[in-house]
């Protein structure tokens, strides 16, 4: 089977040392090894969180790391005031509806973030007991000032939740300083580690709430995984091989420093815009509220979905996503997260540039990748 280079948000490409940890013999885990290896990553990933509370590691996509924020906090008829960011932020919603909740819906056009004073005048004419927010929406190519969202949870004294599942590990999710009482991530974006496991971190305060709460579910209980948290193991099976994988993944991220990491994804995001500007390409999100780690531009006109994307794929064995909703086959997404540097941007510019000039695009064949060069060479 071919492998394409993955220039998509999620899953990235993975270290050649990360691989090989996922081929080790299985072991059991039930047993103080295993423990170990799980110890560290929860110490790893509460130093990638940014927070002293304890996390949770689960065997299963980040949608599950978000159904079980809602399933373990909601009671049938609660409010929950959703930010409507794009189609995960949207998400948020279809759970809470899903659990019998009420969600007091912020729409938010895609490419825009939300407008402050909208989310405070919706919170204070409701009942809510918790505000969703996705913290970098992929879908639009946005992030989200999720901190003044946690400023308007703590003055209406209900929960916050935050989806980080595709800016945890490559931009600032400040977890403890921002009041995020729920954080959820996904280890196959900028953790770079395999996909297949989720994270949530809780704080004392969401923990108050999810044991008085009457859980309707139960492998995604939150308060089961906190008394095994307790033992330092895990309430159902783990997937033994994927958390090899996300151990070395979390080792690789310590190595190269959070700090170090963060302004690797802001640089790769700025050569990203700087070489889409630079080839006559619009931007898709607005230019304040860009994301650090995928980047959204407006399909050029002359130019099908597959007549870009599946030429870029087809002769240089590159994949970049598409649209979803209903902006698919309107945008593109160049995703430049997890182990993404220089060399694998300067790929996918030049494929781009070659593929739109072939297409008649009007564009100086090289202004993109001299741009991106140009952004690199002032970050150093």
């Amino acid at each position: 089977m071919e492998q394409h280079k993955l220039m998509i948000p999620g899953p990235v490409d993975l270290t050649p040392e990360v691989l090989k940890e996922t081929g080790r013999p299985p072991m059991g885990h039930r047993t103080p090894d295993f423990d170990e290896i799980l110890t560290q990553c929860w110490e790893d990933l509460k130093y990638v969180y940014q927070t002293k509370n304890d996390v949770i590691l689960i065997t299963a996509s980040g949608t599950a790391a978000m159904d079980a924020a809602v399933a373990s906090t909601i009671e049938e008829g609660d409010e929950f005031v959703c930010i409507g960011s794009g189609k995960f932020g949207e998400r948020f919603s279809l759970i809470v509806k899903s659990y019998g909740g009420i969600a007091k819906d912020v729409p938010v056009e895609w490419g825009k973030t939300f407008d402050v004073d909208a989310v405070e005048k919706v919170v204070a004419k409701s009942n809510a007991k918790a505000i969703t927010l996705t913290h970098n929406e992929t879908s639009t190519g946005v992030v989200h000032d999720a901190e003044s969202i946690g400023k308007i949870a703590k003055e209406h004294d209900c929960l916050f939740i935050l989806d980080a599942i595709t800016s945890l590990g490559g931009d600032e999710v400040k977890t403890d300083a921002w009041g995020v009482d729920i954080c959820t991530g996904g280890s196959q974006k900028c953790l770079a580690a395999p996909a297949g496991l989720s994270t949530v971190a809780v704080s004392e305060k969401a923990w108050e709430v999810i044991e008085s709460n009457h859980t309707k579910n139960y492998y995604l209980n939150l308060a089961s995984y906190r008394k095994s948290l307790k033992k330092n193991t895990t309430p159902f099976t783990p997937s033994v091989n994927l958390i090899y994988g996300l151990s070395m993944a979390l080792k690789q991220i310590r190595e190269e420093g959070l700090e170090n990491r963060i302004k690797r994804h802001r640089t790769l995001a700025r050569a990203t815009r700087a070489a889409a500007r630079a080839m006559n390409l619009e931007l898709f999100a607005d230019p304040g509220a860009a994301s650090n780690t995928v980047t959204s531009i407006k399909n050029p006109e002359g130019f099908t979905d597959d007549g870009l994307r599946g030429e870029v794929k087809r002769k240089f064995n590159i994949l970049m996503a598409g649209g979803q909703e209903h902006v698919k086959g309107k945008i593109f997404r160049i995703g430049h997260m997890g182990n993404v540097r220089q060399p694998e941007l300067e790929s996918v510019i030049s494929a781009l540039e070659t593929v739109l000039h072939d297409g008649g695009h009007d564009l100086e064949k090289g202004a993109g990748l001299a741009a991106a060069r140009e952004v690199f060479k002032e970050t150093g």
